[in-house]
């Protein structure tokens, strides 16, 4: 049986996965769960792990993943969440004499805007320069969507790497955690965690070695949200 708190995290953490891929940064879990330090995180993930709800993976960051949920949660087995990344350009393998034939999901094209900044703002975002195809089920959700190359390693724990395509749906508004395209006083453009602070708003990396950089909120313009991410190998 499992404690609140220890229910609590397991959700928070659960839920995290199921909309961005990757489980929340240890800083996001402590402020989720109103506690002082990040020792108590570091206690709730051992109880949870010797239960046999979650599990660390080695030499990854962010390394956890849920392997069940209790009955309150649903009850389900896990087998780890799949973020909606499209691997581009693998070698083709043998295809086996009886494998049957895959129906190709319908793809779209979207303008491709340039690169954005993980890591230190660059310009901002200009005209499209060419198009990307993507799944359509990538873009499933209302409103317009775009492409931006990814430039810079402060996604990193949120598994966004440099040169990556992100898929972007574009909007004005986000909710606290959401990695969003912010327009930092009309001149440049960054891909970071929204968090809003009273009459501030907070642009967080996923890699330690970058500071929160915290704005006035007049200062920054929310373009767009984080929807999928294309990776070229």
């Amino acid at each position: 049986m499992l404690t609140k708190k220890q229910l609590d995290l397991l959700e928070f953490i659960h839920k995290r996965v199921q909309r961005d891929g990757v489980p929340p940064s240890f800083d996001e879990m402590k402020e989720a769960l109103d506690l002082r330090s990040k020792s108590g995180i570091h206690r709730l993930i051992t109880a949870l792990e010797e239960r046999g709800f979650i599990r660390r993976l080695a030499h990854r960051a962010r390394a956890l993943e849920i392997l069940r949920l209790p009955e309150s949660l649903g009850g389900e087995v896990l087998h780890g969440f799949q973020p909606r990344v499209i691997d581009g350009d693998r070698p083709t393998a043998p295809q086996p004499a009886n494998a049957q034939p895959v129906e190709v999901a319908h793809a779209i094209d979207l303008p491709l805007m340039g690169r954005i900044a993980a890591g230190v703002p660059i310009e901002a975002i200009a005209h499209a320069r060419q198009n990307v195809a993507v799944p359509g089920a990538m873009v499933s959700g209302a409103g317009n969507h775009y492409a931006l190359e990814v430039k810079g390693d402060s996604m990193i724990e949120a598994g966004i790497n440099d040169g990556d395509v992100v898929i972007i749906r574009e909007t004005s508004v986000a909710d606290n955690g959401d990695i969003v395209v912010a327009l930092i006083e009309d001149q440049e453009a960054t891909l970071k965690r929204f968090f809003r602070r009273s009459n501030a708003i907070a642009l967080e990396a996923a890699n330690p070695a970058y500071e929160t950089r915290v704005f006035q909120d007049n200062q920054v313009q929310v373009q767009g949200r984080l929807v999928g991410l294309i990776r070229t190998y």
